[in-house]
């Protein structure tokens, strides 16, 4: 089989392509030949060598594909079916964290950080480590979830506990926020998006989007979130900028909102309103993906509402360096898929 392996120091010209024997299913495990993947900024950040890893590490933490060999024993937790021979799976991003809050002894074993991940055409692991795909979705509609949708889910439908006529803040046109649109959208929800590209919010607006405003020449965006919503706030914002975008953010939000703190993308420390952020009562979350629970319950609504992934680009598994640089470069517009 091919793979993709990292080199030291990690670097998109450390990433190559090599060949492996697939390691047979042991006691609980599952080999699984994997049919496609998609680009999350945490994998990113591991193959340009922010988070330090093992030398040869397989990346990507997301993999959908299906079960072609199952080993002696295999069990899986109540929430979910036996997997058999032909079943089509998607991969978790903390395959322990089965169910219940985060913790951290349920936050590690993270696919292509801690342990090898899914840029490979076969992979062996232990069966409670997949879920099964939503009907009817491609394997590369299904790659795009176990990271950026259920980023989305848990911050709107489990942390924030959305409600349909609320008010939704997303920021940019990344997996996360699109999703976010997209169930935001699904529940009733009143959607404002923002971008610095006019181009961008106009298919913004075209996937759902009920209001738009361009960052870029708006820089204090949350005055036009205030008009939008006659000065009340929005009810929930998606937080993905980090440090540059999180003052805005605590203004744009009502007195008693929720912010889901999901990503760094401007730098990981900067100031904080905290006197706004107290005054206005607001409930301020940091977000890691979810639980095998969160993504069972997830699957069930997508297949309810017919949510559909948008997917920007697909790349070959050995153009895998070109996929993030053209994820680097911001032009992209949703996932970006490597076929695998």
């Amino acid at each position: 089989m091919k793979q993709i392996r990292l080199g030291k120091p990690a670097h998109l010209d450390q990433l190559h392509v090599v060949s492996a024997e697939p390691r047979p299913p042991g006691p609980g495990e599952v080999l699984m030949r994997v049919f496609a993947s998609s680009l999350n900024y945490h994998d990113y950040v591991v193959v340009t060598g922010g988070i330090p890893t093992a030398d040869g590490r397989v990346p990507m933490s997301d993999g959908a594909g299906e079960v072609v060999e199952v080993g002696p024993a295999v069990e899986t937790p109540a929430m979910q079916a036996p997997l058999a021979v032909g079943d089509r799976v998607l991969s978790l991003f903390f395959p322990k964290w089965q169910d219940g809050g985060p913790s951290q002894p349920r936050r590690v074993g993270v696919p292509g950080d801690h342990v090898d991940g899914y840029a490979s055409e076969y992979v062996t692991v232990p069966a409670f480590w997949l879920t099964r795909q939503p009907a009817d979705y491609t394997h590369a509609q299904s790659a795009t979830l176990p990271c950026a949708a259920l980023t989305a889910w848990r911050a709107l439908m489990v942390e924030g506990r959305l409600q349909a006529g609320e008010v939704v803040v997303v920021q940019g046109t990344g997996g996360v926020s699109l999703f976010a649109l997209q169930f935001a959208k699904a529940a009733g929800a009143t959607v404002i998006a923002t971008s610095s590209s006019d181009e961008k919010l106009e298919r913004l607006r075209l996937l759902g989007a009920d209001h738009v405003i361009n960052y870029r020449a708006q820089p204090k965006w949350a005055r036009a979130v205030a008009d939008i919503t006659h000065g009340e706030g929005a009810d929930h914002v998606v937080e993905v900028g980090g440090s540059e975008t999180l003052v805005q953010s605590i203004h744009a939000c009502r007195v008693g909102g929720h912010i889901s703190m999901i990503g760094v993308l401007t730098g990981v420390q900067g100031p904080v309103s905290t006197a706004t952020l107290m005054s206005k009562n607001i409930r301020l979350q940091g977000i890691t993906v979810g639980s095998c629970r969160h993504q069972l319950d997830m699957l069930r609504a997508i297949e309810a509402n017919g949510v559909q992934p948008v997917i920007d680009r697909h790349f070959p598994l050995e153009g895998i360096a070109d996929a993030f640089r053209h994820q680097a470069s911001g032009r992209h517009f949703g996932k970006i898929v490597l076929d695998v």
